[in-house]
């Protein structure tokens, strides 16, 4: 009987499944956290639905938003899960909100990595404290793809102790206004933007001369004739040389013709024993 409902509050209670809402197209809230629920399902009439709250369940998979297209917010954080599990995100969902999802809850869900998310890139707001994040580079990777991202609280996570937290996430996050409760001045912002930019530049120009440095040594390997290279030999060394492998040395190949020459390069076999007589020379 209520097709004009807009908002509608089920939290604290004891509900284990998410049903019976084909009715309510027009509904823009729904209020579901503090239940039973183990699995987002039977949402996809809710066309018009921008706030979903469903922390404080029983949900393992993030799963079933494919048709809410309106969807703004999304809070999920608490979830009950059991020891060695984590909230994890069905692509499908995330694929499908990535163009309206702006806020969005995950904390206390034993999360350790947010590859999936990267598609979000509309987010403004990141909920993400209490999980397992450790990987800063992971996290500079996908925030800064996040163009639009204003406030990130990632309170209580191993990766706040890294090296530099605070300064890469803001030079990752450009417009960010607020990390982890605490405020960014534009001064700090530019300084740090600024100092990013002169390092990478810097980088840039070493790598640069590196491969100068790198060029000539190639050259003079693979071109110049030098004593390393396999064809230069010092001939009055390798005149001294036994022959290898049965193959007649260099000083059978410099044997004199019968007129007195020396030929190079030509091989004349020598034989032994007495010559005949139509061998022999004046």
């Amino acid at each position: 009987m209520c097709r004009n409902l807009t908002v509608l509050y089920l939290y604290d209670n004891q509900i284990s499944q998410i049903c019976n809402l084909g009715f309510a197209s027009n509904l823009t809230h729904l209020y579901m956290q503090n239940n039973n629920i183990s699995c987002i399902e039977n949402l996809s009439s809710l066309h018009k639905l921008s706030k979903l709250f469903l922390g404080g369940n029983s949900i393992t998979v993030v799963e079933g938003l494919d048709e809410l297209k309106s969807l703004k917010e999304l809070h999920v954080e608490g979830q009950k899960l059991s020891r060695g599990e984590k909230l994890v995100f069905d692509p499908r969902s995330i694929s499908s909100l990535s163009e309206t999802l702006c806020i969005l809850n995950i904390s206390k869900n034993h999360i350790d990595e947010i590859w999936d998310l990267a598609p979000l890139q509309k987010l403004t707001h990141l909920y993400a404290t209490d999980n397992q994040l450790r990987d800063i580079q992971e996290l500079e990777t996908v925030f800064s793809q996040w163009s639009q991202m204003r406030l990130l609280d990632l309170n209580r996570n191993p990766v706040c102790h890294k090296p530099k937290y605070r300064d890469r996430l803001i030079t990752a996050c450009k417009i960010l206004e607020d990390l982890d409760g605490k405020q960014i001045n534009e001064l700090s912002r530019q300084f740090l933007i600024n100092w990013k930019a002169s390092k990478d530049a810097k980088k840039k120009l070493d790598d640069g001369e590196d491969i100068k440095e790198k060029m000539p040594n190639a050259l003079t390997t693979d071109f110049r004739v030098g004593p390393q290279h396999p064809f230069a030999h010092d001939r009055s060394s390798s005149l001294s040389k036994p022959s290898e492998y049965g193959k007649p040395g260099a000083t059978d190949q410099l044997q004199g013709d019968s007129r007195g020459r020396r030929s190079r390069g030509v091989y004349i076999p020598v034989r032994t024993g007495r010559p005949r007589k139509s061998e022999t020379t004046d």
